[in-house]
């Protein structure tokens, strides 16, 4: 029997990394407005056909985007190998939905894999549990035929469920190790055809993905419970909303010792939308990486590359000045976790052992008051450049203190500047005393 690993051991590389690259890419990029388009149009196959028998990324550069992404501060990578539309960017040996059989006419994930992981990147899967394509797979309210009368004649579910448990076993024997695993999604109470656990025979895939990859970590949308177990899923993946964690660092109501990752996108799409203007500035993404991080969890920020495979000059610039951000602020961010210190207003704190980094997202007026650190700091300094930031103990018979009102002697109180530093996210970097 194969020996799994611990969830602790297993995902440890995960919630050191705390950022990470999610990257949604098939033929949907070609129609240029999002991933769903086939059934929100309601697509019939042949329609669809289209953007497959025009699917030439001649501009394709894994390089370019392993380099851009760790420039970016990402340490991880999460690339669909499919999605609902059933397109596969490998050489499956078991359809000819593939990337090989488009104008590409080759196998796009190996290359994608394999300048991600040269670059120093932990490699994640993608996988849907959805396929459009496929003709056993049984219609229901996603599906983009779901107005069409009678179209599920001949439909064998099963079959189908034998399609995806081998393409789940391609991706785990062909690849090297593959450090996460992350299918999406159950849906059993959708409409009145929706599918789950049973549906994928979810307790077997997991256990073929644990066999197959006994360090792998696995996302919780099989429609199984979450936390530590040999039936249980390792990790959640809260979609588009910003969570908070719990005091302990793990995900709200599952225990300690259970890891999250928001998974988020630059504009509300996760394929690429050429006409889709939400784009979130850099400093609102970096509050969000810093909120993730200060409540124990990682974000999956999206890219997604256009048909001719290259990242968007938007989310490039976007990348770009997250990197610039992450390169001088890295320690608050990598390796670090919650904190047990109440963090004044407009502030976050995330940790690192003896180092406390207070983010002030809003600059205050030369001082900020820090509950429960009296005596708790050795030194105060700006992260960015290492400028001392000067610390005042609570006295009350101080001037200072009896103008302000309260505070008590377990208040610490920095003296700012008045002027913010020039970076999206002011960091202090508390040293604390042992």
């Amino acid at each position: 029997m194969t020996k799994i690993p611990s969830l602790a051991e297993r995902s440890a590389w995960l919630t050191e990394a705390r950022f990470g690259l999610f990257i949604h890419w098939g033929i949907y990029s070609a129609a240029a407005r999002h991933e769903w388009v086939q059934t929100r149009e309601r697509m019939t196959p042949q329609e669809y056909r289209r953007y497959f028998d025009h699917f030439e990324p001649d501009l394709f550069d894994p390089e370019r985007w392993a380099e851009e992404a760790w420039n970016a501060g990402m340490r991880y990578v999460v690339v669909t190998t499919k999605h609902h539309d059933g397109f596969c960017l490998w050489d499956s040996r078991l359809t000819d939905y593939t990337a090989v059989h488009t104008p590409a006419g080759r196998d796009l994930l190996r290359p994608i894999v394999d300048a991600f992981r040269a670059r120093g990147f932990r490699i994640g899967f993608y996988h849907s549990l959805i396929d459009w394509h496929h003709p056993d797979f049984t219609i229901d309210d996603h599906h983009p035929l779901r107005d069409v009368p009678g179209p599920d004649d001949g439909r064998d579910f099963d079959r189908y469920v034998e399609y995806l448990h081998g393409q789940v076993t391609e991706l785990l024997t062909e690849y090297g190790r593959i450090d996460s695993m992350w299918f999406d999604f159950s849906y059993p109470t959708y409409g009145d055809r929706g599918k789950g656990r049973d549906d994928w025979r979810s307790v077997e895939l997991l256990a073929l993905v644990r066999r197959l990859q006994p360090d792998i970590i696995v996302n919780d949308r099989l429609d199984l419970p979450l936390g530590p177990g040999p039936d249980t899923a390792d990790f959640t993946t809260p979609e588009q909303v910003q969570p908070t964690g719990s005091d302990d660092g793990s995900a709200i109501g599952f225990g300690s010792g259970v890891p999250w990752e928001a998974c988020q996108t630059l504009n509300g799409s996760w394929g690429y939308d050429r006409d889709n203007m939400d784009w979130k500035s850099p400093e609102l993404l970096l509050r969000m990486l810093v909120d993730t991080v200060a409540g124990g969890g990682n974000l999956l920020l999206n890219v997604g590359p256009t048909g001719r495979g290259r990242f968007d000059p938007r989310a490039r610039e976007v990348l770009a000045e997250l990197g610039e951000w992450m390169d001088l602020h890295e320690p608050a961010i990598r390796h670090a976790g919650p904190a047990d210190f109440q963090a004044p207003a407009d502030c976050r704190y995330t940790r690192n052992g003896d180092r406390l980094f207070l983010h002030v997202f809003a600059w205050p007026l030369k001082h900020l008051h820090l509950p429960g650190l009296a005596g708790r700091v050795a030194y105060a300094r700006m992260l960015h450049d290492h400028s001392e930031v000067a610390v005042v103990e609570y006295d009350p018979a101080n001037d200072f203190h009896k103008h302000l009102s309260g505070l008590d002697e377990s208040t610490l109180t920095l003296e700012l500047p008045v002027r913010a530093p020039e970076v999206a996210v002011p960091v202090v970097e508390l040293i604390l005393r042992d």
